[in-house]
């Protein structure tokens, strides 16, 4: 095995040693209103169907577009964790992700909001600055809890953003979401600066080789490449189906407007306990029992979802098992990964999530031609698949990581 060697110093420099309440509920809401950019769009694509001009299959790759700048940025941006003052990296990536919201809030056609798109996706990687730098703060004892922590704002603003969005838009017209957003993200930017404490890990690598460095984990550790299968294909199932329940809302025998569309990310709230729940498991040592719950969990909600395309009540179940296996499953999983090597946890981090917007991405533009050809029994039996595939995934990991 090639090992990658790396000059670190012995301890991170920090001008506040620890994770106070306080701090630790800021990183927590800072993460959720970053990843919130991402999903402002979801029950919005009718309306930019109608709008814009746009057909199904554009509307539905402004969230494609999302999952793509998303990643690019996860590739491109979170390493930089390793290497550059970690404050400065986050606050300058709000900073950037406020102004990228503006390009969307005046966008006069769809190539601009595209564009726009893609670039907020790029930069609302700050979030995945955050996480790892929360872990890093925290007392190893305490770091499952910690990390499970942001993750509930982090999913929480992912979850939330569709019900605002919807809300905002009967308000005010579908610009207004962006604008207010783009405000929100300032604000946020100058509290992190105010309250972080600055920290710095020095990879001692350039940045062609720390992004060299990245690609290499993924053949230097297995654990890693079996988490990265298990969350892609987890992802793209879970980001899927929320593309095709725009349409499906929409459209008899619902007939509902986008506020109405925006309330249904409500359904998925408890996916965020579900998320704490699954980090204090960790901090035990019970992140298998956690995936085993998680890849069954999700295979069986499609079951219900199944059901759902003209009955709400097991729409909503369908919904809300997937939310919390699909939440709790993603714990685990960086929970497993952030123990390979703490020296690299941005690295791991980018390489984790990077395989899991990928697969978002997929998810979104296979749902779309999904939708489009088979409606939502094809969109069913796609989500059935992909689930299939991380039980089958989780069950060879187990085999081949004993051997």
């Amino acid at each position: 095995m090639t090992t990658i060697a790396l000059r670190t110093r012995p301890a991170e420099t920090r001008q506040a040693a620890g994770l106070g309440r306080g701090l630790l509920f800021l990183m927590s809401a800072a993460t959720g209103l970053s990843v919130a950019s991402n999903y402002f769009a979801h029950p919005l694509l009718d309306l930019f169907s109608r709008e814009l001009n746009l057909g199904t299959s554009m509307a539905a790759m402004i969230v494609t577009a999302a999952q793509v700048g998303y990643g690019a940025g996860l590739l491109l941006l979170v390493p930089l964790g390793d290497l550059l003052e970690r404050r400065k990296l986050a606050v300058g990536l709000f900073m950037v992700t406020a102004a990228s919201l503006l390009v969307s809030a005046t966008a006069p056609n769809g190539a601009v909001l595209l564009t726009g798109t893609v670039l907020t996706a790029f930069a609302s990687v700050a979030a995945q600055v955050l996480v790892p730098f929360a872990a890093a703060l925290a007392a190893p004892e305490q770091r499952g809890r910690v990390v499970g922590t942001v993750m509930t704002g982090l999913l929480l603003g992912a979850l939330l953003s569709r019900t605002v969005s919807g809300g905002l838009s009967e308000l005010g017209g579908w610009r207004t979401v962006y604008w207010v957003n783009a405000l929100l993200m300032a604000a946020m930017a100058a509290l992190l600066w105010r309250a972080l404490p600055s920290m710095r890990s020095d990879a001692g690598l350039s940045y062609p080789a720390l992004l060299k460095s990245t690609l290499l984990l993924f053949r230097e550790e297995p654990v890693l490449r079996w988490r990265a299968g298990i969350g892609a294909l987890s992802f793209a199932a879970f980001n899927g189906v929320w593309v095709a329940l725009a349409f499906l809302l929409a459209r008899p025998p619902y007939g509902w407007t986008e506020a109405a569309i925006g309330l249904f990310g409500l359904v998925g709230v408890g996916g965020p306990i579900a998320a704490s729940m699954a980090g204090r498991q960790a901090d035990r040592g019970g992140a298998q029992r956690v995936t085993a719950v998680g890849t069954l969990g999700m295979l069986a909600s499609w079951g219900l979802l199944a059901l759902g395309g003209a009955s709400l009540p097991w729409l909503l179940g369908g919904l809300i098992l997937l939310s919390l296996a699909q939440q709790g499953l993603l714990v685990a999983n960086q929970n497993v990964v952030y123990a390979l090597r703490p020296e690299a946890r941005n690295r791991l981090n980018a390489a984790f999530m990077t395989s899991n917007f990928v697969g978002g991405a997929a998810g979104s533009a296979l749902v779309s031609v999904a939708w489009v050809n088979g409606g939502w029994p094809a969109v069913v039996l796609l989500g059935t698949a992909l689930s299939a595939g991380t039980v089958a995934l989780w069950i060879l990991e187990r085999v081949r990581t004993k051997k």
